[in-house]
């Protein structure tokens, strides 16, 4: 099984040729661990680490 597509810059998981949360085309497929963000605004979590946008996330990118 091949690991999911990450972008570089907000570490969103996508499909596709470009990254649905800040329109990048850089991506890497070496990451490390994952986080759901359901709400934004009610997440310290996502408010913690800058995330803005619902979705699935990547803890570390390289």
């Amino acid at each position: 099984m091949a690991k999911k597509k990450v972008c570089k810059k907000c570490k969103m998981f996508y499909e596709g040729s470009e990254c649905p949360g800040c329109h990048s085309n850089q991506f890497s497929t070496n990451w490390q661990g994952r986080i759901n963000i359901i709400d934004p605004e009610k997440s310290d979590i996502a408010k913690k680490i800058g995330i803005t946008k619902k979705g699935e996330y990547a803890i570390k990118v390289r």
